[in-house]
């Protein structure tokens, strides 16, 4: 692995100094450039060169897991098991841009409305679409002001069947993505559990009337419990920390654009999740869909 460093770098770095520092002697560097490579080096080239397709294709957001599920799942590629990876993103300088941890936030409660009891009660499993959907709202930096995005979530797939973002934090930006979620999914009346923190815009008459007249069941986080809706706060921090902190925006339509890429290009189409068994929200839905025609 020493020798075949050097003779990467060896455009750029004098070759004695490189075996010093590396200690190894230039006798043998020199011999295994002249010798054909090993079975082992092949394997080990077509494993970097691999890694770092995953890797590029998929924003540089991937880790050592996902990358080596995309391995497993692409004919292609090489294969490599997680630990594999690991080591050859190491000895390539990848890393993957998502470095913090997740950390729910949470939303104080609106003391004039009166909430929803919590029917969710953290139960963030669904046996079919539509069947449980969580919502949120957050907010992005722009060179112009702040802009919100709002956004619904199904659990059963953690698709996101609906978003919206506006410069006002003002009830219309949720109930636009509640509509989309509708127009898009076209649940069935009285099967819908629909579950939000306890936000003015979610306890507004217009929009518990917009529930209701849906016979869509209404379910809201305890005062103070953010991991009540952790969910959909854990797709805010995916959005942000494997994409939008990592671009500026100029204001709102050019976050607006960004955003679209994020949710309806990669998130729902190509982004693998762990909880999916390292599917695609589309993949997994297009599955269920011919198990239930069956």
């Amino acid at each position: 692995m020493k020798y075949a460093w050097i003779s990467e770098h060896r455009d750029s770095f004098p070759v004695a100094l490189m075996c010093q520092l590396l200690q190894v002697s230039r006798s043998g560097y020199y011999d295994s450039v002249d010798r054909p490579r090993s079975k082992r080096a092949k394997r080990t080239a077509k494993i970097h060169a691999s890694v770092r397709q995953v890797f590029e294709q998929h924003h540089t957001i991937y880790g050592p897991a996902k990358i080596a599920e995309q391995l497993q799942q692409r004919e292609e590629l090489e294969t490599a098991c997680r630990n594999t990876v690991a080591r050859a993103m190491k000895e390539m300088g990848l890393k993957s841009r998502v470095r913090k941890r997740f950390t729910p936030t949470t939303t104080k409660a609106d003391p004039s409305k009166r909430p929803a009891p919590n029917v969710l009660d953290r139960d963030f499993d669904a046996e079919r679409p539509n069947q449980k959907w969580v919502t949120d709202i957050t907010y992005l930096p722009t060179l112009a002001g702040w802009v919100y995005v709002a956004v619904v979530v199904d659990l059963f797939s953690r698709k996101v069947v609906g978003w919206s973002m506006s410069h006002s934090l003002a009830t219309p930006l949720v109930s636009d993505a509640l509509r989309q979620a509708i127009e898009s999914r076209r649940p069935q009346r009285g099967e819908l559990l629909h579950h939000s923190d306890r936000g003015c815009q979610y306890t507004s008459e217009s929009y518990q009337r917009t529930l209701q007249t849906l016979g869509i069941e209404c379910s809201m986080s305890r005062r103070g419990n953010c991991y009540d809706n952790a969910v959909a706060e854990r797709f805010f921090w995916s959005l942000k920390h494997e994409w939008t902190k990592h671009y500026e925006y100029a204001d709102l339509e050019s976050a607006r654009l960004s955003v679209f890429k994020y949710i309806e290009v990669f998130y729902n189409r190509q982004r693998l999740h762990q909880s999916l068994g390292y599917k695609t929200p589309e993949a997994f839905e297009a599955e269920y869909a011919p198990a239930v025609a069956a």
